[in-house]
């Protein structure tokens, strides 16, 4: 590349200056290791240079530092160091006129209590002459915060100008190779720069250094009735869902009572022999031997310790929902792989699910379906049936490309490919999917018995009520091993 044209390019890229830019650049890519330089403008404007050449991973930090250094002088030259101490004085010093006045109540009525009312003043003085020691320091400190903010201010001003010819070097190359990096220098840009670094060194100066002058600033300015008028609207949303959608939620509740009973009936009614018998056969054909007898021990450790009962209702609650989650989330991840407008349409909703506290969807639920096992099955549903839809749709996007290809050439039809290649190759994935379902449900067994479900859940919450330290860990133990059951059954070889 021609030197004219390297400058030209430096022009359109720096915006000014460019012999000075191309001196210092050229010094910089001739040296593999750090090469010094200072840029003085960038160490003068700071964050605001940074801003303005779109840096702002650079020019958020630095912002920072340099509002935190602005701060400490304010505080230092402007503010009352000593303030906080005043008003706990000023506080201290009402509570001891009204203690004097009580003790000369006390001492006209010759009454018993007046030694007490003579310590406790005596204590409150004793409180004033401390908190007086701090206000004689807190004022004596002003200098020292004064040199610890322009040693912050000056440090950060030597870093901003040692950093910055580097860090504009380095976007030159990036943008040599990718001319959609925003370059040069524009008058939006710049604006929004200054008046960003003004707005947040101002607001924190006043803030820190000169307390209630801009009242607006330590409060939100807002008005009461806003809440009170979207906590109506909410209500009268859910009303109206509740009123038209019942039969729906009726058909839901229908449904997972179905499912629920016939497996609380399966587990619980039936003679425990059986049911050991069974589990285990299961846990043998579906993940070995060694498995079976581990499930073995963990069903002779519910049953010995008396959570026969309740774990087998666990099991069913757990089992409900991991199983219904399941069911629905490994179609929808299968369904959603390959279109990726509707994965990022339903991605928000999963994000919902997952960030949104148990105990703030909970209630909804509860409007929708009452309170019960199938609120409880509900919940469970919503906290821990996203990550096998998520990893669904990872596994079968880790699909390799040339795979499916090969396949389709040699005249795969589409349910032959999904059996015989994405699945196979997309189940490690999926069943990690399944694996944190299941954990995740686990973890709702303490919180949907607050709603009504019965099982261990309730052993370990009247542990959390009445500090029973053993009965929490043992019927915790049992929720594990509920869970351990189900996922080796769900899982079993993980091949």
């Amino acid at each position: 590349m021609s030197d004219e044209n390297k400058t030209q390019l430096l022009q359109q890229f720096i915006g000014s200056e460019p012999s000075y830019y191309q001196k210092q650049f050229d010094k910089i890519g001739a040296s593999a290791t750090f090469s010094w330089t200072f840029n003085l403008i960038a160490a003068l404007l700071g964050p605001v240079w940074f801003g303005l050449r779109s840096l702002w991973k650079w020019a958020l930090p630095f912002l920072m530092l340099e509002t935190f250094a602005y701060i400490q002088l304010g505080r230092a030259l402007f503010g009352d160091l000593a303030a906080e101490a005043r008003d706990r004085i000023t506080q201290i010093e009402g509570t001891l006129a009204f203690r004097r006045e009580q003790l000369q109540a006390a001492i006209d009525r010759e009454a018993d209590n007046v030694a007490v009312f003579e310590r406790t003043i005596n204590s409150l003085e004793t409180a004033i002459a401390d908190i007086g020691l701090e206000v004689s320091a807190a004022e004596a400190s002003a200098t020292g915060v004064a040199l610890v903010g322009v040693a912050v201010l000056l440090g950060t001003k030597l870093v901003e100008g040692l950093v910055a010819n580097q860090v504009l070097e380095r976007r030159y190359s990036e943008w040599l190779s990718d001319r959609a990096i925003v370059c040069g220098l524009n008058p939006a840009r710049t604006a929004l720069s200054v008046l960003f670094f003004l707005l947040v060194v101002v607001a924190c100066v006043l803030q820190y250094a000169l307390p209630g002058s801009v009242e607006w600033l330590a409060q939100f300015p807002t008005d009461p009735n806003i809440r009170l008028s979207a906590i109506a609207a909410v209500e009268r949303f859910f009303s109206f869902i509740i009123e038209s959608g019942q039969w729906l939620f009726d058909i839901i509740t229908y449904g997972i009572r179905s499912v629920l009973d016939a497996l609380e009936v399966l587990f619980v009614d039936t003679p425990w022999p059986v049911i050991c018998a069974f589990i285990a056969l299961l846990t043998w054909l579906s993940a070995g031997p060694r498995a079976a007898i581990a499930t073995l021990g963990f069903l002779a450790y519910m049953g010995f310790l008396g959570f026969w009962e309740k774990a087998m209702t666990t099991l069913a609650l757990l089992g409900t929902a991991a199983c219904i989650s399941i069911a629905i989330g490994i179609p929808i991840g299968l369904f959603c792989a390959h279109r990726p407008r509707l994965y990022a349409a339903i991605r928000p909703v999963m994000d919902f699910m997952q960030t949104m506290p148990a105990f703030v969807f909970m209630i909804p639920v509860i409007a929708f379906f009452g309170t019960g096992k199938p609120a409880a099955v509900v919940t469970t549903m919503i906290f821990g049936g996203t990550p096998v839809i998520r990893l669904t749709v990872l596994g079968m996007r880790g699909v390799p490309e040339s795979i499916r290809e090969a396949a389709i050439a040699y005249g795969a039809s589409k349910w032959y490919l999904l059996r015989k290649v994405d699945l196979p190759l997309a189940a490690p994935s999926i069943l990690a999917g399944v694996n944190q379902t299941i954990m995740l449900s686990l973890a709702m067994v303490v919180v949907a018995s607050l709603i009504g479900a019965k099982g261990l859940g309730e052993d370990v919450l009247e542990a959390l009520q009445y500090a029973s330290v053993g009965q929490g860990i043992l019927a915790g133990f049992a929720i594990l091993f509920c869970a351990m059951i189900l996922d080796r059954i769900v899982q079993g070889r993980r091949k």
